[in-house]
């Protein structure tokens, strides 16, 4: 399932130079598994779109508010955390196509139960929060596979494009498109419906995946893994988790983006769509417009970065954008207009795509091939770790202290935080010694 344009205007490269010849973001189309791949990846992030707005109106259509809709946020988070670390473990062992197509699967069941429970009118809070809690358990498996995957389909030099790429895709289809389709969807019909086209678009996800080659795995288990699978499992895990903690700059943000995570999700999943409709009388539409722009701002962020070689400051960059481009939060917690929100998440959106580029590349190129499927899982178990407290605090943080003061917090405690963390594990000093230009 390549994509014609791309193979056409590739195809009159010739025997030119690439880099010279197209953007170098669009380099990695030269693969044709890499194509497939990306087809992919643009329909489940559509569905993933659809889905997030879907899933949050069908919340408030039940009569749910910040609590509910905290609960459903809390028990996704959840179940994306429990099997985390075992997703690493089985990314470096299973072929990562396998994995993949398991997981889009169990996204597509989701969304076809919810969208049949929510037309027939039987959907309830509690059956939204257990399929949250299934779907996230089968995303935790797909982030590893997929960052595992990559560098087997696609040269190395071709990786920051390849994440500079995926970086403007995922924020655009998944943060604005899809959203914005949504909440046209709703306006017109149901949530119901919106569900429905969820499951179609992982419909098609689905059949672009199954033309993806499968790649070897790097991890081949010895006798004495294949006796004993599950203290196998647990000293894999320990592997992964010793070269975490003896590698500073791969610690150092790791802890930081738990702690971002803390302060920046639940006000931005949580308290902003109920700000919109309780304080601003917003609908859905007003706010898929939020999520547009946020997407917007991280398609033109990636696509920047995807544009340019790697900073030789990389990690300074990549800490500095990410800790103070949570500030615009201050415009949130002072917004008196839809507009004001739409600009903060725009900004916003930028600031965390752009180095989310050289995170994504920091990793494949940097991390050991045969250890990249656990790394990638520590990457997502402990970026997201604090996450399902982010939602369930939230809530109840806003009532005891006011929405607006909770949004300062989240714009402030980021960037004193990226300076610590920065300072700590002497990351001026690492980038110089390991250049990646």
């Amino acid at each position: 399932m390549s994509d014609p344009i791309i193979d056409n205007l590739l195809d009159t490269v010739g025997d030119q130079e690439v880099g010279r010849a197209v953007p170098r973001a669009l380099t990695p189309f030269k693969v044709p598994a890499y194509r497939k791949l990306a087809a992919a990846l643009v329909f489940s992030s559509f569905a993933s779109g659809v889905w997030l707005v879907a899933l949050v109106w069908e919340v408030f259509r039940l009569g749910g508010g910040a609590a509910q809709l905290s609960l459903v946020s809390t028990m996704a988070a959840v179940g994306v955390i429990i099997p985390a670390l075992l997703a690493g473990v089985v990314a470096d062992r299973v072929p990562q196509k396998r994995i993949l197509l398991a997981v889009a699967g169990v996204e597509l069941a989701g969304m076809t139960v919810a969208a049949v429970a929510a037309y027939a009118d039987v959907s309830t809070v509690g059956l939204l929060a257990g399929i949250a809690f299934v779907t996230g358990m089968a995303m935790s498996f797909y982030y590893p596979a997929y960052s595992a995957l990559l560098p087997a389909i696609v040269p190395a030099e071709d990786l920051m494009a390849v994440n500079g790429f995926e970086g403007m895709v995922r924020p655009t289809v998944a943060q604005a498109i899809g959203p914005a389709a949504a909440g046209a969807v709703i306006g017109v019909a149901a949530p119901s419906l919106a569900f429905a086209v969820a499951a179609g678009a992982m419909v098609l996800a689905l059949l672009a995946l199954t033309t993806v080659p499968l790649t070897p795995v790097r991890r081949t288990l010895d006798e004495a893994h294949a006796r004993h699978p599950v203290r196998s499992a647990f000293t894999d895990m320990g592997e992964g988790m010793r070269y975490m903690v003896r590698t500073p700059w791969l610690l150092a943000t790791l802890v930081f983006a738990c702690l971002s995570v803390l302060a920046l999700m639940g006000p931005l999943e949580v308290l902003v769509p109920v700000f919109i409709k309780s304080t601003l009388e917003g609908d859905a539409s007003h706010h898929s417009w939020v999520l547009g722009a946020f997407g917007i701002g991280g398609a033109i962020g990636s696509l920047a970065m995807a544009s340019i070689r790697m900073p030789r400051r990389y990690l300074t960059v990549m800490m500095a954008c990410w800790g103070f481009g949570s500030l615009p939060f201050i415009l949130i917690a002072e917004a008196t207009e839809i507009w004001m929100i739409v600009l903060a998440t725009f900004v916003v959106g930028i600031f965390f795509a752009a180095p989310t580029v050289i995170w994504g590349t920091l990793l494949q190129r940097r991390v050991p091939p045969e250890l990249l499927g656990r790394v990638s899982s520590l990457d997502f178990f402990v970026s997201i770790s604090l996450m399902p407290v982010s939602m369930a605090l939230v809530g109840p943080l806003s009532d005891l202290i006011g929405v607006r003061e909770t949004f300062w917090i989240s714009a402030l405690a980021p960037a004193l935080m990226c300076v610590v963390f920065w300072l700590w594990a002497r990351m001026p000093a690492d980038e110089v010694a390991h250049p990646l230009d």
